[in-house]
């Protein structure tokens, strides 16, 4: 299946869809995931070594998916390791598509249900975004990239907004000291922020919709450091604002940063609507993207039209969206997704780059 002219997107929208992608839940749980590992307050050089090692995995997707013009992760990994396992490792990215789809819509729909809509059951907040998200994606990704150009200024600029309003309860003294217990404490907390920064593999995908494949690296690298810059501030503010041992008893650290400060005599005085606002529309661009996602690949894999799998995926992400029972098991799913996102994208690319530099060479000493 081919990319048509019309679904074709532009560099600063795959930069966008990257972004997007990227900042999903991370921004509400990320203070408090880190510093249940980390346990100081240098959280933020954490972040940063995080999304210096997501620009590095996005490379070597990039370089990998640059082998193979005009074709998806999908098609390309059975010509790298034959037909059996290529699709094996196809189907467990499909698979892991499906779960992040539904994890993030699941996610979406606890945030809602705590603070918006209380009482109202979790099933009829998932579902009218779910046929809402199925409307979108049935245009394909041309749609879903310009609704991201949409959601993103707007995103930017009510974020920062918030995040510079909470300086009237900052305190820098919660930040220190710097480095007090070492290099130790921020290393342990790599693998938790690595995971905030899952949704580059959006790239294994992507390229054969950009009109530009050539500048993929430069999209790649663009589209994680403005998350970076986005989870410095947060980690920064919320810590600085909340302190260490405020932020780990919170399981929305970032929501409730917004609700301890209040602007009196503004339009608004509260302003944990505005963010939960702009976030439910990036969890919701995450979801229909990773349903999209999975589609393609089960399309791919068949050989099929794309229509009938976006109709027959929206049961199966349902269902996996109320397997957990409470958030303490939404948050154990979220770490399963992380593990396997470290394998599918962390290890996996270099590994098939490998195997086909190897085979090219062979091919042309032979040659």
């Amino acid at each position: 299946m081919m990319a048509s002219p019309k679904d074709q997107i532009t560099t600063p929208q795959a930069v966008v869809v990257v972004t997007n992608f990227i900042l999903g839940t991370g921004i509400l749980t990320l203070p408090r995931t880190s510093v249940e590992k980390v346990k100081t307050p240098d959280i933020w050089i954490t972040v940063i070594l995080g999304g210096l090692m997501a620009m590095i995995a996005g490379v070597i997707i990039v370089k990998l998916s640059q082998q193979f013009p005009k074709k998806t992760f999908y098609q390309y990994s059975q010509e790298i390791v034959g037909k059996w396992a290529g699709g094996l490792f196809s189907l467990l990215i499909v698979c892991y598509f499906l779960t992040t789809s539904a994890f993030q819509i699941r996610s979406m729909a606890e945030v809602i249900q705590f603070f918006l809509l209380e009482g109202t059951p979790i099933w009829a907040i998932i579902m009218p975004f779910m046929w809402v998200g199925l409307y979108l994606i049935i245009g394909g990704m041309n749609p879903l990239a310009r609704l991201f150009e949409i959601i993103f200024p707007i995103t930017i600029i009510i974020f920062l907004l918030v995040a510079f309003m909470s300086f009237k309860i900052f305190d820098i003294d919660n930040l220190r000291p710097v480095l007090g217990l070492g290099m130790t404490p921020v290393l342990a907390g790599l693998k938790t922020t690595s995971l905030s920064y899952t949704g580059l593999e959006i790239m294994l995908i992507l390229l054969i919709f950009m009109k530009e494949p050539n500048k993929a690296v430069k999209v790649v690298l663009v589209g994680i450091t403005i998350p970076l810059v986005f989870y410095v501030i947060t980690v920064v503010m919320v810590i600085g604002a909340l302190s260490i041992d405020g932020v780990v008893t919170r399981t929305w650290p970032t929501v409730d940063l917004m609700r301890s400060f209040e602007m009196i005599g503004l339009i608004f005085e509260r302003f944990e609507s505005l963010l939960l606002v702009i976030w439910i529309m990036q969890i919701f661009a995450t979801f229909t993207l990773a349903h999209y996602a999975a589609a393609l690949g089960l399309a791919q894999l068949l050989k099929k039209s794309i229509r009938p799998f976006m109709y027959s995926l929206l049961p199966v992400i349902y269902i996996i969206a109320l397997i957990p029972r409470n958030i303490n098991d939404l948050f154990k799913l979220g770490d399963m997704i992380g593990n396997g996102a470290l394998f599918l994208f962390g290890l996996l690319p270099i590994l098939l780059l490998i195997i086909w530099r190897w085979k090219v060479g062979k091919h042309e000493t032979k040659l």
